[in-house]
């Protein structure tokens, strides 16, 4: 098979000085555990933003970053069982685990220590083609179509995730703290739920977006919200808004916060913030269950992810934006 053309970053630093070189790699061969995917599009995500800014501890270089793709398997290892020639997979952000410690063994596979992530340690999806093991491939529902489906793999899951993580039940009030990517598709599964939303962010665009998906109330970053929340999710990477996220909690609450990396966090009164059990809850990654039951609801509602489309050739510039906030949803990358 003929070369493959790829994102690749040699070297972390300020997305403005467009650290992704476009480069001509190998076509990766498949273990025996191992599929080929020909990948069709790959979302954009801010966890790639702080591989690419060096945010992140352990990062594997030279690597091609992504987590978010969307293609059809061309080759099979002849140890996998569930997956076949012909298959449209997704490729998500875990890709790897002992399958042995006390967290893989009770159903928290997240947690593993010696877990192994796409475009972080291992080459992801900003190529044409990517190699996964077979467990990991993901089964896209028909009902999206491939740029439909790429947000779903990581906004999508660590959305869903943080909904459950912040315990917020059907007809309870939600809030969300910033609304890029995840944010957009947590609003759609909360109002499935028949939760009230309630959206703070810095943006015109996005609380525009916010207001076009139902939330009943919109404000700035740290604008106090008119009524008690029932749980909340903190999408954006500022520890500064953990303070007036737990003042407007119910008592009782539950604040996830949904990053993989974020600002620090001030220091925090007790009686105003805390009291009342009142509880702060981090998401780290995800379990292969969670893809399964996110992909599953999205299907249900259906779920409609906004997205810009790159091609592959303006990955920095898909960054750039990113991080400036200029796009509504999510970016994906096609090839």
């Amino acid at each position: 098979m003929a070369g493959m053309k790829a994102m690749v970053l040699n070297r972390t630093g300020d997305v403005s000085d467009n650290r992704l070189e476009l480069r001509q790699r190998a076509v990766p061969k498949p273990e025996a555990d191992q599929v080929l995917v020909k990948i069709h599009v790959c979302g954009v995500c801010r966890t790639d933003l702080h591989v690419v800014e060096g945010e992140l501890p352990g990062i594997t270089l030279p690597l091609i970053p992504g987590h978010q793709a969307v293609g059809t398997v061309v080759q099979v290892g002849h140890d996998v069982q569930d997956v076949r020639e012909g298959d449209r997979v997704g490729l998500a952000w875990l890709q790897g685990t002992c399958n042995r410690c006390e967290f893989c063994t009770s159903g928290r596979e997240n947690l593993c220590e010696t877990a192994r992530f796409t475009g972080y340690q291992i080459d992801g999806g900003y190529a044409e083609y990517a190699v996964l093991p077979g467990r990991f491939a993901y089964p896209i529902p028909p009902v999206f179509s491939n740029e439909e489906a790429a947000p779903l793999l990581c906004a999508g899951i660590i959305g869903y995730r943080a909904l459950r993580l912040s315990g917020i039940k059907p007809g309870q009030r939600l809030g969300l703290y910033g609304f890029g990517a995840s944010a957009h598709i947590a609003i759609q599964i909360a109002r499935h739920w028949g939760c009230q939303v309630y959206v703070s962010s810095l943006k015109v665009e996005h609380q525009e977006l916010a207001r076009q998906l139902g939330a009943v109330w919109i404000g700035g970053a740290t604008e106090m919200p008119p009524d008690k929340l029932h749980g909340s999710i903190i999408f954006a990477p500022a520890g500064e808004l953990v303070p007036p996220a737990l003042r407007a909690l119910e008592r009782g609450g539950t604040l996830a916060l949904a990053g993989i990396h974020m600002s620090p966090i001030p220091s925090l009164d007790y009686d105003r913030e805390v009291f009342g059990e009142r509880v702060i809850r981090s998401v780290t990654a995800n379990t292969r269950q969670d893809g399964l039951d996110l992909l599953c609801e999205a299907a249900a509602i259906p779920l409609k992810p906004h997205t810009v489309r790159f091609p592959l050739e303006q990955a920095n510039r898909a960054l750039q934006e990113l991080k400036a906030g200029r796009f509504q949803g999510a970016a994906v990358l096609t090839m």
